[in-house]
């Protein structure tokens, strides 16, 4: 019984083997059981397959060859990436197979960076005008297939180069149109507060003696950055003085022919007299008189008995034909000086003295005392003091008097037998020549400027101030205010929003013209993300809502979301911008951007995010948090204007001993059920 187990036992174990291949080369259908195993000489890239009941090799799919001894790799870019992949690809041939690429300015609908054709996937252009400010200041942002174009926008002009442009290639840049200071225009004055800007138009009158028949006279600000003048021009007007008169002895009357003058004319009276038995003249005068009357009338002290030769014309600038009267003064008694005077106006800040006494020759003294104040400053004050001597009857007097004052002017007759004092107010007007000089921006919000005046005179400054936002319609901000101070180069700090766009109008009060300039304040932190925090512990995150910022401190461009090693969460600093995507990390081990959002894309209620979904959200791929892992999660929301960014972020949510996710639990189930079907046939081997 031994020496038949031992003989036995190789054959025994060897019987079971052979009757099985046996029956699998019978259930395969090969002829006999001396024939070659075909599968077994499969080339490594070929696959075994049974047709019409006999084993061959088949080359896999993306090879080709006779599947024994060749099976070479398929070049499926051959025909061209656009065959192969779409429009706007690049083929990349792999062994066995192949993958599709978007070129540059294009992105796959399917969010990957790589893709296969086989779902419908295609490459659609990126609009690159979506991120703000890509065109600079003033530029315009145009998109083209697979790229973009820049033009300057309305109200600015082109410098350094030609449309379009790119931004990143050119040194091209767009600066905002400003034609400066409008052109002189011969016989005609400036006028009105004018803009230097694109359509912005300058006003024009003409000066005394002038008018434009055509109509009124503007200049026009244009897109070149000059001024277009009018074709208008002024043209001189010709006053004839008619039909003088004499009445009451000394008294002259006139009339005028013009109807188109509506202003006060000034006329220039010239008076010559002389004495029947005198050979020169004893009286020589020039009087002025200001009026609108269309018969104007001056009544002159004119000496008694003699004859006077009267020369009436119109000062210039205007021009008039004159008109020559003569007549004699009725004889009359000299009278004694009984100290009598009047005053009259003359030339805004001149004035004019009449003495009642017809006594010729006797020389006078008056003694001027002059008050000045201004009625919107409490501290300011002119005085001034002093004695004027004359012979002449009707002596005028120029004051040197402040623009924008009101006056008191006390006239007393000194060394006189019979004293008078004659007391008169003058309001005088804004200066018509710009007071204020070399006014400049500084830090942002403040402003400096220079003021020509008298050294420790307190001026009074108005300020009127309007500011806009391009990103934010709604958005006006109106202020006005003054200040006052006696400083010569005054400086002051408004208070401003950030990231607008200012018009400030500065006049001084003893002026009648303002000056205008612009200012542009940078944009600050925008306002901190709304969140609702969450803190997990070995459980799934849930799906963050996302809300949408309001554009408080300047444009919002995006919003992002971060991923952190928890450890790394105090440490962090919301203003960098080192985080990069997930696949340009070696590791996460210093966190990554998980997700960005184009602000225009983010509605105006809410949207979820989930974390981990394996999506790109712009450049950025969402990679599933790892198990066992400690995270911070952080929303940024990102504010750029004028080259400037702005970052404010928010805590979202800090995970501990992370779990799988439900994408990351189905992918896990499935590995389980492979590990299960591979121990099976490990087993099945080994009985």
């Amino acid at each position: 019984m031994g020496r038949r187990a031992r003989g036995a036992g190789p054959t025994s174990r060897l019987l079971p083997l052979l009757l099985l291949l046996r029956l699998a080369r019978g259930a395969a259908g090969e002829p006999g059981t001396d024939g070659l195993d075909v599968c077994a000489t499969c080339h490594e890239h070929a696959t075994c397959q049974q047709r019409e009941g006999k084993r061959i090799c088949i080359c896999n799919y993306g090879f080709v060859g006779n599947g024994r001894t060749q099976c070479v790799d398929k070049n499926e870019c051959q025909f061209g990436a656009t065959v192969v992949c779409g429009n706007h690809t690049s083929c990349h041939n792999t062994p066995g197979g192949f993958y599709c690429i978007c070129l540059e300015g294009y992105r796959a609908t399917n969010n990957n960076k790589t893709f296969i054709p086989n779902d419908g996937t295609f490459c659609t252009d990126i609009d690159e005008c979506e991120v703000s400010g890509l065109c600079r200041h003033g530029g315009r942002c145009v998109n083209t297939p697979g790229s973009f174009e820049c033009y300057c926008m309305d109200g600015y002009l082109l410098r350094n180069g030609s449309e379009p442009f790119h931004p990143t290639i050119d040194a091209t840049s767009c600066t905002e149109i400003n034609c400066g200071n409008p052109p002189e225009m011969r016989h005609a004055i400036l006028v009105e507060n004018h803009s230097s800007r694109l359509g912005g138009v300058a006003h024009y009158i003409c000066q005394e003696g002038f008018e434009s028949p055509g109509g009124k006279i503007t200049s026009v600000c244009t897109e070149k950055g000059t001024w277009r003048e009018s074709t208008l021009t002024c043209t001189e007007i010709l006053t004839k003085i008619n039909d003088v008169s004499v009445f009451n002895d000394t008294c002259v009357r006139w009339q005028m022919n013009s109807e188109r003058i509506n202003s006060k004319i000034v006329y220039v009276i010239s008076v010559k007299g002389q004495r029947l038995d005198a050979i020169e003249s004893v009286h020589e005068e020039t009087v002025k008189l200001t009026t609108d009357s269309r018969t104007p009338e001056v009544c002159l002290a004119l000496y008694p008995g003699t004859n006077y030769t009267v020369h009436i014309s119109i000062a210039p600038p205007r021009r008039s034909v004159p008109a020559v009267i003569g007549f004699q003064t009725a004889e009359d008694d000299i009278l004694e000086d009984d100290g009598m005077f009047n005053i009259s106006i003359f030339n805004e800040t001149c004035l004019k003295l009449n003495r009642h006494s017809r006594k010729i020759g006797s020389e006078y003294m008056y003694q001027f005392t002059v008050l000045g104040q201004r009625w919107y400053l409490d501290n300011f004050s002119h005085a001034t003091s002093f004695n004027f001597t004359t012979r002449e009857r009707v002596p005028v007097v120029c004051l040197n008097l402040y623009p924008t004052t009101d006056y008191t002017v006390n006239v007393s007759l000194l060394r006189s037998p019979k004293p008078h004092s004659v007391q008169i107010t003058i309001a005088t007007p804004p200066a018509v020549k710009q007071t204020i000089s070399n006014i400049s921006g500084f830090n942002e919000t403040c402003l400096r400027w220079n003021i020509i005046k008298k050294v420790d005179m307190e001026e009074m400054y108005l300020f009127h101030i309007w500011g806009q936002r391009w990103y934010q319609k709604e958005f006006v901000r109106e202020m006005t205010f003054n200040i006052s101070t006696s400083s010569q180069d005054p400086e002051v700090c408004l208070e401003l929003h950030p990231g607008t766009n200012y018009n400030v109008s500065l006049r001084a009060l003893s002026s009648e013209f303002p000056v205008v300039i612009s200012l542009t304040t940078q944009i600050t932190e925008p306002p901190l993300p709304e969140v609702e925090f969450f803190m997990v512990h070995r459980g799934p995150l849930p799906r963050l809502r996302l809300r949408k910022a309001k554009e408080k401190n300047g444009p919002i461009s995006s919003y992002q979301v971060l991923v952190l090693p928890l450890a790394l969460q105090s440490a962090f600093s919301c203003d960098s911008e080192g985080a990069s995507s997930f696949f340009s990390n070696t590791s996460d081990a210093d966190g990554y951007v998980a997700a960005e959002l184009l602000a225009k894309d983010v509605p105006d209620d809410a949207m979820e995010i989930p974390i981990g979904d394996r999506l790109y959200y712009g450049h950025y791929y969402n990679a599933p948090l790892k198990t066992g892992k400690d995270y911070c999660i952080i929303l940024r929301i990102t504010s750029e204007w004028n080259k400037v960014r702005r970052h404010s972020c928010a805590v979202w949510a800090q995970v501990k001993d992370s779990s799988l996710t439900l994408l990351q639990m189905v992918g896990v189930g499935l590995g389980s059920v492979a590990v299960v079907i591979i121990l099976a046939f490990l087993s099945f081997s080994a009985v």
